[in-house]
């Protein structure tokens, strides 16, 4: 007997709400015309999930919405918009696109993402479709950056010219290609603006069914060189491994997400497991084998535990391999072993290996907008309509610019500096390695702030890490305002998680190339007094961390027991 049929299926349950919304959207329709003629501000009638798959997310504006509801209004409805962008790959043309998108329509801001897309906010419904149609024109999408699908596909952002950050990226943007779904309802609805009837067949999803996928799908790319993606924290990662620059093939590697829920142990983060190793021409079948697992075999009734990783921890990883063996038509082998991870910093200038540069630009939270930190959305358009440099978004939430010649970086850097923008040798080690979730006031989940402290955060770590003469020391910070994970708070050295208004866990012990899970060592820290909490466990790391030792290393080390003895005391 097979092992496939030795682990029995979960018990029947009855389909989440969101499962019925689905079967009976007409492939991802819904009424969302008659939702865009409506003159309010919503949509309703579980078209506010069907809009996910299209890449937007409905919700309002946190900060009024007190003051809104006690002067007898409406709350200030919103909508975020999300383009889809491998590997966070665009071209100058279409970064000015987005630009001018951001200034009519987006409160003249745009958002890097840490999975390298590029998000508006503050858009309101009426405007969707010139918004979206304005996107696709320049060959662009939104379609599947959100919903109960295969979202952007991440990848190292370097745009080296050699065999293998070529083949990532091409692997990076062909399986985004492919794995698309087949509904024209994207096209029809926000381009083309044309009904199609209820009663027309809707497109046949080969791939993914008339349900979709129970819950979100994460694919990254990586070779063992550059983990700066996190690679391990997708539901399916792809390792590359070559020998020179022949691709030999990749390392399969699945479960990874870090999404979790406040008191809730059924729920957890969890790093993705190696499985297989398959052969270079084996990507896509490989892919569609990990998605088909998850399409057929994930829990539909809960969404708390509806991502692969509680799939797999229900079924084991034998029961894994065996299904993916069956699906792909042969019996797969293990991975092969490789060497340790390494994490790049892409920040500042680089040669690209074809005789031109490629800048890293820092850009504190992804934010691109003009404020009283930097004019960064005034000096990127500026370097990008003089330079014409590719534009591509890092999974730090920087910008890289790419193909510059090298007789330009003076100018470039000039430009940038006249704006205000701080470039990678100003900062410490620690302010590039920081990044933060949007939080409040524009994301629903939110429990408390994260983009808008990540200053003062970092401000405090640095003062303590000062007190014992580790300033310059390199540590990964990733500050969200909920336990969702969206910054990968799980994953690095110092993970700070919203608690509820004002206050964050401590999650301590990862390590810096993105192995190793953190745990938490404290419940809930006032913003205040996060540095207070740090700095004895900085004091202590500098007078015994040994050789070459990071600090998420010597936090593993030494153990959560140790390091609660030296949290200052809570006040009475």
């Amino acid at each position: 007997m097979d092992q496939s049929t030795q682990v029995p299926a979960p018990t029947e349950a009855k389909p989440s709400a969101v499962e019925g919304i689905k079967q009976r959207s007409h492939a991802l329709r819904g009424s969302l015309t008659e939702g865009l003629a409506d003159p309010g501000p919503v949509f309703a009638n579980g078209d506010d999930q069907l809009i996910k798959f299209h890449g937007l997310y409905q919700g309002y504006d946190r900060d009024s919405a007190t003051e809104r509801k006690q002067a007898g209004l409406e709350k200030e409805y919103e909508f975020m918009a999300r383009v889809r962008a491998p590997g966070g790959r665009l071209t100058a043309e279409q970064y000015l696109v987005l630009d001018d998108l951001a200034q009519q329509f987006g409160h003249g801001s745009l958002r890097l993402t840490t999975r390298q897309g590029v998000q508006f906010h503050g858009l309101i419904k009426h405007d969707l479709p010139a918004v979206l149609g304005t996107i696709n024109h320049a060959l662009m999408t939104t379609f599947a950056a959100c919903g109960d699908v295969v979202r952007n596909v991440t990848t190292t952002p370097a745009p080296i010219s050699d065999a293998a950050h070529r083949r990532l990226e091409q692997d990076a943007t062909m399986l985004s290609n492919k794995l698309l779904p087949r509904s024209r309802a994207y096209h029809e609805i926000w381009v083309d603006g044309v009904d199609i009837a209820a009663s027309e067949p809707a497109e046949a999803e080969p791939l993914y069914g008339a349900t979709y996928l129970p819950r979100k799908f994460k694919i990254g790319l990586a070779t063992p060189d550059d983990n700066s993606i996190d690679v391990l924290t997708n539901d399916l990662a792809f390792i590359a491994l070559f020998e020179g620059e022949t691709l030999t093939g990749y390392n399969v590697a699945v479960g990874g997400g870090l999404g979790t829920t406040h008191n809730k142990p059924s729920t957890y983060p969890r790093l993705a497991s190696l499985v297989a190793f398959i052969e270079a021409d084996e990507l896509l079948a490989a892919a569609e084998a990990v998605i088909g697992l998850q399409r057929d075999n994930g829990n539909r009734s809960d969404r708390k535990q509806s991502r692969l990783k509680y799939t797999i921890d229900a079924r084991g990883l034998d029961w894994v391999k065996s299904d993916l063996s069956i699906r792909m038509g042969r019996p797969l082998a293990d991975a092969r072993p490789m060497p340790r991870f390494q994490v790049v910093d892409h920040l500042g200038w680089h040669e690209q290996g074809d005789g031109k540069l490629y800048l890293g630009v820092p850009v504190p939270s992804g934010r691109i907008v003009d404020d009283e930190t930097g004019h960064f959305r005034s000096a990127l358009r500026e370097v990008i309509e003089g330079f014409r440099p590719r534009p591509i978004v890092s999974p730090q939430q920087d910008m890289l610019l790419a193909d510059i010649d090298a007789k330009d970086r003076p100018a470039i850097d000039a430009m940038l500096r006249k704006h205000g923008v701080k470039l990678a040798e100003d900062l410490t080690p620690v302010d590039r390695g920081t990044i933060a979730c949007v939080a409040l006031p524009s994301c629903g989940q939110a429990l408390t702030e994260a983009e808008r402290v990540r200053t003062p955060i970092v401000e405090q770590v640095l003062a303590a890490l000062a007190q014992h003469g580790l300033k310059q020391e390199r540590l990964s910070v990733r500050i969200t305002g909920c336990p969702n994970g969206c910054a990968r708070p799980y994953a690095g050295d110092l993970g700070i998680v919203g608690r509820k208004p004002g206050f964050y866990a401590l999650y301590v012990g990862g390590d810096f190339e993105g192995t190793r899970l953190n745990f938490k060592l404290a419940e809930s820290v006032p913003f205040d007094d996060l540095g207070a909490a740090l700095e004895p466990l900085f004091g202590d790391f500098a007078a015994s961390r040994q050789a070459d030792e990071g600090f998420g290393d010597y936090c593993h080390r030494v153990g959560l027991g140790h390091l609660e003895r030296l949290l200052p005391a809570s006040p009475e």
